[in-house]
């Protein structure tokens, strides 16, 4: 009987992604990153060939509770949703924990759940509890002691030595950019692997931002609509910037999408196959029904 072939996706363990991923940012070149905030997302991100995917808070806020992004996600919602995406991508995944959810204690529990889940590397900022998202107005950080204390406990808690830790600071908008720029640094020195400084708003501070933290990987978060501004893959690669993020594109396309479609379907009460929709035969392939199909055949009693 012929054996249903797996899908790649299902063919390497986590300690493999970690290492691949940990070596591709060594050697250097901006790596673009989409959001996922559902596995569907994740399977349409790795079908395209993109290199890394990101778990935003925000997306799953938005889609999975419909509210903002305002400290609502929890972790356990976040370890499902994690966990639900390794199992349909051999893509490494950089997963938001938002403030670790509580002190280091917290975060030492968030790491471990998290690298359990699947995660290739987290993301922890410095903002109070609850946060709410790095390009809106209102945003408070913790003191730096405490913010440091956070990326020290992440470090030391990790099993894999290859689950990195992305440390982010929102203290562009409260405390100034080089107020951020020593946070960076800090956070170098507690054992972050890579670096986040959300939300600056000039060209002359996005290129400061590799400049002055050399010899780290540094990420950028373009949000669409937001208080960065938006440039060219080639033009931050040429900066230094190791990750270049879209974090909510495909929530973004999504809902422009599904707004699109549901508009024609109330005013012509009907819809078919063509330019709104994708086709009942791409959303098949999306989630892999052939290797399903296969594998019921497979195993089907005689």
């Amino acid at each position: 009987m012929h054996k249903a072939t797996e899908p790649e996706f299902a063919k390497m363990m986590n300690h493999e992604i970690n290492k691949a991923f940990r070596e591709r940012l060594a050697r250097g070149g901006a790596v673009l990153m989409p959001g996922a905030a559902n596995a569907l997302a994740a399977r349409v991100i790795d079908g395209l060939g993109f290199e890394a995917v990101y778990i935003s808070g925000a997306g799953l806020t938005n889609t999975y509770l419909g509210m903002p992004d305002l400290g609502f996600i929890s972790l356990p919602e976040i370890a499902q949703h994690t966990s639900t995406i390794r199992n349909t991508t051999n893509l490494p995944i950089v997963v938001d924990a938002d403030t670790g959810f509580g002190n280091a204690l917290n975060v030492t529990h968030t790491v471990r759940t998290l690298e359990r889940a699947g995660a290739s590397a987290i993301q922890l900022e410095d903002q109070v509890n609850p946060k709410r998202c790095g390009h809106f107005s209102g945003k408070d950080v913790v003191d730096l002691s405490e913010a440091r204390s956070r990326i020290k406990a992440a470090a030391d808690a990790r099993i894999d030595p290859n689950f990195q830790i992305v440390a982010r600071t929102d203290a562009c908008a409260t405390h100034g950019f080089d107020a951020a720029i020593e946070r960076a640094q800090a956070f170098i020195e507690d054992g972050a692997d890579i670096t986040f400084i959300e939300a600056p708003q000039t060209l002359e501070n996005i290129r400061d931002i590799p400049a002055r933290l050399a010899g780290t990987p540094q990420l950028i978060n373009l949000v669409v609509g937001g208080k960065t501004p938006i440039l060219d893959l080639s033009n931050l690669d040429d900066m230094g910037f190791g990750l270049v993020l879209y974090a909510n594109v495909a929530l973004q396309g999504a809902l422009k999408g599904m707004h699109d479609a549901l508009a024609v379907l109330k005013t012509d009460g009907r819809m078919d196959e063509g330019d709104l929709v994708a086709s009942f035969e791409v959303r098949q392939n999306a989630v892999h029904k052939d290797f399903y199909d296969a594998l019921e055949k497979e195993y089907a009693a005689d």
